[in-house]
């Protein structure tokens, strides 16, 4: 790629400027192409083979796809992400931004409760799904001992199929940090004169909080509830850390039962066709709040687009 004097004096200074960022930019666009549009590619090939790594790959069509629609095991699972999906994202949204109007206050110490309530979400993965399996433990675990304090029984949590995955939507509020940070840099960019233009038409503190900080959030909430979905339905490590899908798969997700095909069962095909359906799904929910983001996200630089818009065609 090196080039001699001669030949480089001979480019002009915005070739020179083009070739430079070419150069710089090549390591991370190699990577992309091998490390990612590459597996992508070849996961979607193999998508249509009876692939298990030992052997080279066989076409089979759609086979695996019409075994997917077969597989009341992979109904399953989706039904199970589905449902913790529905209840951890909204619950998420609310407590989050619950949080985030708590931490907004002008008091003393308040940088301090802020660094706080954002570490756990720093803090994921593995060592997170072993903490709370310890204080799920309906024999020494802390919330057991903590409810017994008062005189009740706590349940089996991750021990009991009716508790299992309601145990887990209870532990997704450990990343709350993530989105209240969101929300407090968003509830910190509203301008204080709405709220006072609000008091002085006499809106009380609930209707301040409902026709300004949510219509002047509505951004904000829009791109937690786009993550918030895409991070819900590719939820793994907790269930396959805590629960390993139990009990009686009343955790089983999708990508729980995607690992398994692909590493217990050495099916590679049949787990990327699953990949390609999950990827599917996420991409028609993600499409469905960006087309209904219109009837309910408020951006205030296009409504001002709008008005003067509007004040042209009437001079």
């Amino acid at each position: 790629m090196a080039l001699t004097r001669t030949t480089r004096s001979k480019l002009s200074r915005t070739q020179k400027e083009a070739l430079d960022c070419y150069v710089f930019m090549s390591p991370a666009i190699i990577g992309m192409v091998v490390f990612l549009l590459g597996p992508i590619l070849f996961s979607a090939y193999i998508s249509f083979t009876n692939y298990s790594i030992l052997k080279s790959p066989v076409w089979v069509g759609l086979g695996n796809y019409i075994g997917l629609f077969n597989d009341e095991f992979f109904w399953l699972s989706m039904k199970i992400t589905f449902i913790y999906a529905a209840v951890s994202v909204p619950l998420g949204l609310v407590v989050s931004l619950l949080l985030a109007m708590l931490l907004n206050q002008n008091l003393k110490g308040i940088y301090l409760f802020r660094v706080i309530y954002y570490m756990p979400a720093v803090i994921s993965g593995v060592a997170v799904a072993l903490l709370w399996k310890w204080l799920f433990n309906p024999e020494f675990g802390l919330l057991n001992w903590f409810i017994g304090l008062f005189g009740i029984q706590g349940p089996q949590w991750i021990y009991s199929q009716d508790w299992a995955l309601t145990s887990l939507i209870l532990m997704s509020l450990w990343s709350v940090g993530g989105s209240m940070l969101i929300y407090l840099a968003g509830l910190q960019g509203i301008p204080t004169e709405l709220y006072e233009a609000a008091e002085i038409d006499g809106a009380g503190r609930f209707r301040r909080f409902l026709n300004v900080t949510i219509p002047m959030l509505s951004p904000v909430i829009f791109f937690n509830l786009v993550m918030g979905i895409i991070g819900s339905l590719q939820v793994f490590t907790e269930g396959y850390v805590m629960t390993q899908g139990g009990p009686n798969n009343s955790t089983l997700f999708a990508v729980l039962y995607l690992y398994r095909q692909a590493f217990n069962y050495y099916s590679m095909g049949y787990a990327s066709a699953m990949a390609w359906m999950l990827f599917l799904v996420i991409l028609a929910f993600t499409l469905l709040v960006f087309k209904s983001s219109p009837m309910w996200v408020f951006y205030e630089e296009a409504k001002a687009k709008k008005t003067s818009k509007a004040r042209g065609r009437t001079a």
